[in-house]
Order: structure tokens, then sequence, then C-alpha cells
């Protein structure tokens, strides 16, 4: 017999999964949401296409449908299951540069970074973990800051004697995006929570206390020299 929670919230059951996601995204953190485009088998052992039918998609599965994506997008649940009840393959976007700004670095540095900052205890938001894309290597992490980095990040680097240019750390704020878990990116592998949102983590960090950290790990990661400068007391 088919079990059906009955608790007050719970996820009515058979649902498709991008859905209840989609849903919780917008109903519990009160994120802004829009349904991009998503990804078609193949046939046989063909590769998977991408449903904007551009044979070199440079994003398949993981990039906005229609130049008005960012004015559509909602947090309003009610909009949002219907977005996905029409259509329960789209891919998830979370418009960036809004509710959160992204600090977007490789996995393996992201990773190290991580670990020390638990270490340190330092305030941490949510983090995905998303798939490289064709023809790119590794898969990268997206460590969710309050909005406003963009324009502060190479000051931020600056300042703490990171050259902007030799660090494969990167800020997305307003008119980007982030492709959010559960959705398929690229192939067959999908985004995932390497900090999933929660109770704890729903106060985002300010970027300037995770930004030490995550350029120190990519610099190590690449063997990125720190710039020759004066310290960071004396930087005007």
């Amino acid at each position: 017999m088919l079990h059906v929670d009955n608790t007050p919230g719970a996820p009515e059951p058979n649902l498709p999964p991008l859905l209840i996601e989609a849903v919780r995204y917008a109903e519990d953190r009160h994120w802004e949401v829009a349904p991009g485009a998503w990804l078609l088998d193949g046939d046989g052992d063909g590769p998977a296409r991408c449903s904007c039918g551009e044979e070199r998609c440079a994003l398949p599965g993981a990039h906005p449908v229609g130049d008005d994506w960012r004015g559509r997008a909602s947090a309003g649940p009610g909009v949002v299951r219907k977005w996905w009840t029409e259509n329960p393959s789209a891919s998830i976007l979370l418009p960036t540069g809004r509710t959160f700004d992204v600090l977007d670095v490789p996995e393996v540095a992201g990773c190290l970074a991580l670990a020390r900052m638990e270490r340190m205890g330092l305030q941490l938001g949510p983090v995905v973990a998303v798939p490289a894309a064709p023809g790119r290597s590794g898969r990268r992490l997206h460590f969710l800051v309050l909005p406003g980095v963009v324009g502060k990040l190479p000051d931020m680097l600056r300042q703490i004697g990171w050259s902007p240019d030799r660090l494969d750390l990167v800020a997305r704020g307003e008119g980007d995006w982030v492709v959010a878990p559960p959705s398929r990116v690229g192939g067959y592998a999908s985004a995932q929570w390497a900090r999933p949102p929660s109770a704890l983590n729903r106060w985002l960090p300010d970027a300037l206390e995770l930004v030490s950290p995550l350029a120190y790990a990519c610099g190590r990661e690449a063997g990125a020299p720190r710039s020759a400068q004066r310290p960071a007391a004396a930087v005007r």
C-alpha cells in the first residue's frame, strides 16, 4: 500500500524531482528561479542533446530559454509549480545578483578551501557542485554569498596580495545565473549540493570572509605566485 505523508508542507507523492526542488527553493528560501534548457537523451549510445537545438551548445541543459528569462524569474511557489508541471524536465536556474552572488572556483581548490573554512568556524552558505561543461575539464564549486561582490572582487584580491588574472576565481552577479540541483548538466551528470541549504546557513556570508581562503586554495592548485606589492594594510 502506498504511504502518503500527510505532514503539512510534505511534497506530494510521485511528483517530478525538479518540480519538488524548484518549488522548495521558492517557498523555503524565497529564491527566484527560472526554467532553463534541458537535455534530450540521444538514440542508443549517442550523447544527450540540448533542447535548444544547437548542435554545439556550449552549456547543454544549463542555460536560459529566451532573452526575457531574468524578467520572468519568480519566487512565487504557484508560478514555479505551474512552470515545472508544464515542463518537468526543465533545468532549474537561479539568477545571481539578486538574493545572492556566487564565487565560482575549481572543485579541487574549492574543497580544500571548504575544509579549511570549516576548521576555522567561518559562516558558510550553501555550496553547489556543478559538472564540467563539454570541452572543459573539472567540476566547479559555487559558493553562495551576499550580493554585490562582482565589482569588488579584483580589489579584494589585490589587497590580500593576489593578482586577479592569475587565479581561477570568478564572481557571478547581476545578469548571470547558476544551475541548481538536481538539474542535469552537459551529459548524464547532475548539479549537486556540496553543502545543501539548511536552517543553519539561511544567512549568507559576506564574500570578504571567504575570498582569502578561496584565493589561497586557487593559487596553490594553480601554482600562481602572489603579486609583489605592499602588505594589505598599506594598500590604498
